[in-house]
C-alpha cells in the first residue's frame, strides 16, 4: 500500500491527459461547425440552412458514441483497458488530422460534406470508446474512500480541451486575422492538423500505465463466456437506462455551451469572434474547477446528492438562460456560458467514479460506457440541433423549455438510482450488491 501513491499519480495522469486530448479533438470539431464549416463545407444552403446542416454533422457523432462504447467496450473488458485506450486514441488522432486536410465544398463538391460525416463518425466511435475506458483507468486504481477525488481527473479532460480548443482558434484567429480569408482558407485547418503532436504525448503517457489490478483479477477469475454486451444487458439493462437518464441534462447543457452558444454568441448577438473565444476560455476554467469540486464533495456526501442538487438547479436555468443572454452584451454572454458550465460540471464531477461504481467488473467498460454513450445521444446528439432550429424560428423560449424538460427527466431518474459512494467494485462484493434489492 505504500507504493499506492507514485502509481496513483501517474494514472491520473494519464487518465486526465488521454481525455484532454480526446475531447480537444472533438470541440475544436464543435467550435469550427459554429465558426467555419457553414462556409466551407454547405456554402450553397445560406447562411441559416448551413449553420443548421452543420450542427446536423456534429450530432453524427453522437450516433455514433453508443456503437464505439459497444465495440470498444467489448475489447476493454476482454483484452484489457489499456491497449483499448490506445486503440480510442489513435483512432481519434487520425479522423481528426483527415479532418484537418480535407478539402472544402468549393474544390471536391457534395463529396465533402460526406467525407466529413464520415470522418465525424469515427470521432464519435473513437470518443464513445474513451470515456469508460479513461475513468475505469482511474476508479479501479483508486482507494474506496478517494474514488470521487481520481475519477475527477478524467472528467478534467473535457474542460482542458473546451479551453485548449477555444484558446487554438483564438489564437490562428488573432494571427490570420477576425475577417480574413486565410482563416477560412486554412487558418481552421491548423488545429485539426496540429491534434498529431498531442496524440503522440498521450500515446507516451499510456504507453507507461499498467494494466488495472481489478480488470487482471477479473480475468482471472472470470468463469462466463457470455459476451460483455450480452452480459450487461441482462443483468444490469436498468443501470444503464437510469446512469444514461441521470446524465442527459449535463449533454444536454453542455453541449448547447460549447457548440450552439459559440455559434450564438458571434452571429445573433453579434460579439466578434475573439470575445466569443475567450469567454469560452475563461469558462472553461470556471467548469473545471467545479468539476473537481463537486467530485470531492460527492466523496463526502454522495454521488447521488450532488448529481440531483445539479438536475434541481437547471431546471429554471433554463428558462432564465436566453433571457439573460439576450441582453446582448459581453458580460451577459460571460453569465449565460458559466452558469449553464456550472451546472453542467456539478454532475460531471461525480459521474467519473458514479458510473464506474454501478456495474461488475467483468462488463464494467461496456455498461459504463453504454450508460454515458446513450446520455451522449438523448442530450447532446439532440439538444445543439434543435437549438440551432428553434433559434433560427426566433423561438429562444423554447430552448428554454426544452433545457428544463431534459433537466427534469433527469431529476427522475438520479431519484431511482441508488447511492453508490460504499459500493465496493471487486467482482463478488458487486455481484452481491446488484443482485440485492435497490432501495432509493
Amino acid at each position: 500500500m505504500s507504493e499506492r501513491p507514485t502509481p496513483m499519480r501517474r494514472v491520473a495522469f494519464a487518465s486526465c491527459a488521454g481525455t484532454t486530448i480526446e475531447f480537444y479533438d472533438f470541440f475544436i470539431y464543435g467550435t469550427a461547425a459554429a465558426l467555419v464549416f457553414p462556409t466551407v463545407f454547405f456554402p450553397a444552403l445560406g447562411d441559416s440552412a448551413a449553420s443548421v446542416a452543420s450542427f446536423a454533422t456534429f450530432a453524427v457523432a453522437f450516433i455514433a458514441r453508443p456503437l464505439g462504447a459497444i465495440g470498444f467496450g467489448h475489447f476493454g473488458d476482454r483484452l484489457g483497458r489499456k491497449r483499448t485506450l490506445i486503440s480510442t486514441l489513435l483512432l481519434m488522432g487520425a479522423a481528426t488530422v483527415a479532418i484537418g486536410l480535407l478539402p472544402g465544398a468549393a474544390t471536391i463538391g457534395i463529396t465533402a460534406p460526406i467525407l466529413l460525416v464520415a470522418l465525424r463518425f469515427l470521432q464519435g466511435l473513437a470518443v464513445g470508446g474513451e470515456w469508460a475506458g479513461a475513468t475505469l483507468l482511474a476508479a479501479e486504481y483508486a482507494p474506496a474512500h478517494k474514488r470521487g477525488l481520481y475519477g475527477a481527473f478524467p472528467q478534467m479532460g473535457p474542460a482542458l480541451a473546451f479551453a485548449l480548443s477555444s484558446g487554438t482558434f483564438l489564437l490562428v484567429n488573432r494571427v490570420v486575422g477576425d475577417a480574413s480569408p486565410a482563416f477560412l482558407d486554412w487558418g481552421w485547418r491548423v488545429p485539426f492538423i496540429a491534434s498529431a503532436l498531442l496524440v503522440a504525448v498521450g500515446l507516451y503517457v499510456r504507453l507507461k500505465v499498467e494494466e488495472t489490478p481489478m480488470f487482471q483479477e477479473s480475468a482471472r477469475t472470470r468463469a462466463s463466456t457470455q459476451g460483455p454486451l450480452a452480459s450487461a444487458l441482462r443483468h444490469q439493462w436498468k443501470e444503464i437506462l437510469l446512469g444514461g437518464g441521470s446524465l442527459a441534462m449535463l449533454f444536454a447543457f453542455f453541449y448547447v455551451g460549447t457548440a450552439f452558444l459559440t455559434s450564438y454568441g458571434a452571429t445573433t448577438l453579434g460579439l466578434s469572434r475573439p470575445t466569443v473565444l475567450t469567454i469560452g476560455v475563461a469558462a472553461a476554467f470556471v467548469f473545471g474547477s467545479i468539476t473537481l469540486l463537486s467530485a470531492v464533495f460527492s466523496d463526502r456526501i454522495g454521488r447521488r446528492k450532488v448529481v440531483l442538487g445539479s438536475c434541481v438547479i437547471a431546471v429554471p436555468w433554463g428558462f432564465a438562460l436566453f433571457p439573460i443572454l439576450d441582453h446582448g452584451t459581453a458580460a451577459s454572454f460571460a453569465i449565460g456560458l458559466f452558469g449553464t458550465l456550472a451546472i453542467f460540471a456539478t454532475s460531471y464531477g461525480p459521474a467519473g467514479a458514479m458510473l464506474p461504481e454501478m456495474f461488475r467488473t467483468e462488463y464494467r467498460y461496456t455498461g459504463a460506457g453504454m450508460a454515458y454513450n446513450l446520455a451522449g445521444v438523448i442530450g447532446g446528439g439532440t439538444a445543439p440541433y434543435l437549438a440551432s432550429d428553434f433559434a433560427e424560428a426566433g423561438n429562444t423560449q423554447a430552448i428554454g423549455w426544452m433545457l428544463a424538460a431534459f433537466a427534469l427527466g433527469s431529476v427522475v431518474c438520479v431519484l431511482l438510482m441508488p447511492e453508490t459512494r460504499h459500493r465496493a467494485m471487486t467482482r463478488q462484493d458487486v455481484e452481491a450488491e446488484t443482485l440485492a434489492p435497490v432501495n432509493v
